[in-house]
């Protein structure tokens, strides 16, 4: 009968480190019970993990500081085990894109509903739930484990205005589209446009102008008119009662944004 050990090292001699409790329930020849409790030994001497109940990962020695594999070597296994769509968004995404001023503390996640956050170690994943992820472009890059799903720069530069309080407040979103701008391409960008919600199109075209990324913000001003905008506040959080208005995005700009540039 195999130890539990002689089996995660024989995982990694095949180039895998991420299993369920099934399978090693299966491998070692155990009960259930007796399976936990030898992985569970593991797991204190900081060579296991567990993301998710029931979904380990193997420590290497290089990731023992950590605690975890990086989010991105384990999160598409655990989508796909958990059976749910997922693409890395905001922040995160901005950042395989290029914008990376300031690395995120959590890596974020996109998908259709609710989900608690994970703490593994040090990693942090926070997911934010959009009804329509499934129509966003996205596109995969490749990882030390394989690949994974990240938004496209456009439905990034979109996401990032959409959810601010998910992106460090708007002069922190400033600063990374204009960070982003170099990775959009302005016919994607339009495409995209069409199917977000108006106000984050309008507050995205506002920022754009901000940042001087003037060739994007152009791209925009169709959008607009085919798609009449009322008027909204650049944050709908705050209250917008005598703030100026900007009249080429119907924007009511209701708090100053200091992008870092």
């Amino acid at each position: 009968m195999p130890s539990a050990s002689h089996f995660i090292r024989d995982l990694q001699g095949r180039g895998r480190y991420l299993f369920s409790t099934e399978e090693a329930v299966a491998a070692l020849g155990r009960t259930p019970t007796a399976t936990r409790a030898a992985l569970r030994r593991l797991k204190e001497k900081g060579e296991l993990a567990d993301p998710h109940r029931g979904f380990h990962v193997i420590v290497p020695p290089e990731y023992r500081a950590l605690g975890c594999l990086p989010a991105d070597q384990f999160i598409p296994d655990l989508m796909l085990r958990l059976e749910e769509p997922y693409y890395v968004t905001l922040l995160s995404a901005a950042a395989y894109h290029g914008a990376a001023h300031q690395k995120p503390q959590v890596f974020q996640v996109m998908v259709p509903h609710r989900r608690r956050p994970i703490a593994c170690g040090k990693v942090r994943i926070q997911f934010i739930s959009r009804s329509d992820m499934a129509k966003t472009p996205v596109i995969e890059r490749n990882t030390s484990r394989g690949t994974i799903k990240i938004a496209s720069a456009a439905a990034t530069a979109l996401e990032v205005v959409g959810y601010p309080e998910h992106g460090g407040g708007l002069s922190n979103v400033a600063t990374v589209l204009a960070e982003l701008a170099e990775s959009v391409d302005a016919e994607a960008l339009v495409v995209e446009a069409h199917r977000a919600p108006l106000s984050w199109v309008q507050r995205l075209g506002y920022l754009l102008s901000l940042v001087e990324a003037s060739e994007l913000a152009a791209a925009l001003d169709p959008v607009l008119v085919a798609r009449k905008p009322f008027a909204v506040a650049l944050a709908p959080s705050a209250p917008r009662g005598g703030s100026p208005s900007d009249p080429r995005w119907n924007v009511a700009v209701n708090v100053h944004v200091e992008p870092d540039l």
